[in-house]
C-alpha cells in the first residue's frame, strides 16, 4: 500500500477557512452529491452572479472543486484529485443533505439540464 502524502498545514488551513463560510460550505455539500453550475447557485442562494462566481473561484483556485464544460454550461463538482479531498469529504459527511435546494429549483423550472 502506497502511503498518501499528508496535506500541508497551510493547504488544510486554507481549505478549512473556505469551508468556514456558510455559503461555500453549503455549495460544497450540494456538490458532494450533484454537479451544479453558477446560475443554479445564483438561484439557490439568491445572490448575484459575480458574488457566486467569487465563491466558486476561491474553491477552484485551491483545487477543492473542478469545472467541466457540458455544451454551453460549465458545471462544477468536488475534485477527487484535491489533496485535501478526504478531509473535505469527511467534514461534508457530517452535514445534512442539501437536496431540497435542487428539488426547489426543479419545481420552479430553474434546474439546468446539460445532457
Amino acid at each position: 500500500m502506497i502511503a498518501k502524502e499528508a496535506l500541508s498545514i497551510d493547504k488544510a488551513a486554507t481549505a478549512l477557512k473556505l469551508m468556514g463560510d456558510k455559503t461555500r460550505l453549503t455549495m460544497l455539500r450540494i456538490l458532494a452529491d450533484h454537479d451544479c453550475c453558477v446560475c443554479e447557485f445564483v438561484e439557490i442562494f439568491n445572490m448575484s452572479q459575480p458574488s457566486i462566481s467569487q465563491h466558486v473561484r476561491k474553491m477552484k483556485d485551491i483545487g477543492m472543486i473542478k469545472e467541466q464544460r457540458r455544451g454551453q454550461w460549465i458545471v462544477y463538482s468536488l475534485n477527487e484529485e484535491f489533496e485535501g479531498y478526504e478531509m473535505v469529504k469527511n467534514v461534508l459527511h457530517h452535514l445534512p443533505v442539501q437536496d431540497h435546494h435542487l428539488e426547489d429549483l426543479i419545481q420552479r423550472g430553474k434546474r439546468i439540464s446539460c445532457e
